[in-house]
């Protein structure tokens, strides 16, 4: 019997202890490397383009002939003024692809030896990175499945099971709770989005569905309005898990994997950051059968090439007013 693909040799293409082996000149390369990789991994200037710049033999940093403009290898990307070394963060990297289901900011923290701070928001950044990536894809032609699922606004039930009370009924929501509802083309893209309820995602479905794609859904009435735009098979999940070619077992796969990482990893999602989970897990379904190692030189690229992020850059300092 073959093994399981995440068992196998292929997929392990890179290791921690090879990126903590790296001197510091080695990880700048690595670094450059990725980030230049249009021209051969030498380094142009970010700002006019140019590819003749001048090397510093001091400083690890270029200026450009034309423009007079001095860069670093991470200026004005998402790693922009950073306070730890290259090897740090691609030793983050690799830890943040590692874990097929997440890894919380307390562990990166532990495992790099920074503030939970620190690694909170490097790890935000790294997910605002994927997402850019994630969020401009479209799902044309083929077999897409629809579905919903609802995350957070958690309520820690009462010991007696007298007092417990219905979560189930709107007067017992507290209004945090949020639709999760994703669009997963069969051996394409997942797409998540984050909603109130799931039919208010109809509309972001049709923007991202091509017309004439085949759309699997449930039995929810909130999906009714799909029938007016696309050939919509639906499924009874109170019959069958699959019947008549109709499933959403694919979309199920992704919630699941959304599931692990909320109850086993971070415990709690605020509802502010929930999409940016969400577009992280819908990455790591799609890369589900690449090398971590593949998956580290994708995710080091995507934030190599992110601007400076407005968010995520001054956040604790922002919180703190």
């Amino acid at each position: 019997m073959a093994a399981h693909f995440l068992l196998s040799a292929k997929a392990r293409t890179l290791s921690l202890a090879s990126i903590f082996r790296m001197s510091d000149d080695e990880a700048h390369e690595t670094f450059a490397a990725i980030r230049f990789a249009d021209n051969g991994g030498a380094a142009f200037c970010p700002r006019c383009q140019c590819t003749a710049v001048y090397t510093y033999a001091s400083r690890r940093i270029w200026k450009c002939k034309a423009c007079n403009h001095q860069f670093s290898v991470t200026s004005g990307t998402i790693f922009a003024s950073r306070k730890l070394a290259i090897r740090d963060y691609l030793a983050a990297t690799a830890i943040f692809v590692n874990a097929v289901k997440g890894i919380s900011a307390l562990q990166l923290g532990r495992d790099l030896d920074v503030q939970y701070k620190t690694a909170f928001v490097l790890a935000h950044k790294l997910r605002e990175a994927i997402a850019k990536e994630q969020s401009e894809a479209q799902l044309s032609g083929g077999v897409v499945e629809v579905d919903g699922a609802y995350f957070g606004g958690h309520v820690k039930q009462e010991n007696a099971k007298a007092d417990r009370k219905d979560r189930r009924l709107a007067s017992e929501q507290t209004g945090k709770r949020q639709s999760v509802v994703v669009a997963r083309e069969r051996q394409g893209k997942t797409l998540p989005f984050v909603v109130a309820k799931e039919a208010d995602a109809v509309a972001l479905i049709r923007q991202s569905i091509a017309l004439g794609s085949i759309v699997h859904a449930d039995e929810a009435s909130g999906w009714d309005r799909l029938h007016a735009y696309y050939d919509v098979m639906r499924i009874n999940h109170s019959v069958a898990f699959s019947k008549d070619g109709a499933c959403t077992n694919q979309a199920e796969s992704y919630f699941s994997r959304l599931r692990r990482a909320e109850l086993g990893q971070h415990h709690h999602i605020s509802g502010k950051y929930l999409l940016a989970y969400a577009v992280e897990m819908a990455w790591r379904e799609d890369g589900r059968r690449l090398s971590n190692g593949a998956l580290h030189q994708a995710a080091t690229a995507a934030a190599l090439a992110h601007p400076v992020s407005r968010q995520w850059k001054g956040y604790w300092q922002r919180s703190a007013r």
